[in-house]
């Protein structure tokens, strides 16, 4: 097989399996627990409004498993940048597995996301989390702003 023709197969893969997350610079997001999914996450039943937030929605892939301290490292810097350039230090988290087929376990992506919670609140960021492992229903008012809305693999 020829070196062009290889690069092209791995192009190819790298690009489908990567931890992917969607940004919102929101004036306003409303949340509401709908369905419980996961059935080892505690009994949760909320109804929030959250304002001027950056909202994060996140997908981890099966392959950040591998590579779980570059995932966090990069994940917490997209967020600082972003919410830097919006002015907020109001964050909310929000697992959102439809950003691909390829889905990391639940445990993984749990611990991977209290990890940048901790981190990001010592970095002195109020952060809310939609209740994992449950559908929400929501609403979101984003800004109009060309980096108000930003997507992100890596």
């Amino acid at each position: 097989m020829s070196l062009l023709k290889l690069r092209i197969i791995n192009s190819k893969t790298a690009d489908k399996d990567k931890m992917r997350i969607l940004m919102f610079h929101a004036p306003s997001f409303w949340f509401k627990t709908y369905k419980k999914v996961l059935e080892n996450v505690p009994e949760v039943d909320e109804d929030r409004n959250v304002e001027n937030a950056l909202v994060v929605f996140y997908h981890a892939e099966e392959t950040d498993t591998g590579n779980r301290s570059g995932v966090l490292t990069k994940l917490i810097k997209n967020i600082k940048w972003l919410s830097g350039k919006c002015g907020t230090r109001n964050l909310v988290l929000h697992s959102f597995n439809h950003l691909s087929t390829s889905k990391a376990p639940p445990e993984f992506t749990r611990e991977l996301i209290d990890e940048a919670n901790e981190r990001l609140t010592r970095s002195d960021f109020t952060i809310t989390e939609t209740p994992f492992g449950y559908l929400n229903e929501w609403k979101i008012h984003v800004a109009g702003e060309s980096l108000a809305k930003v997507f992100k693999e890596f």
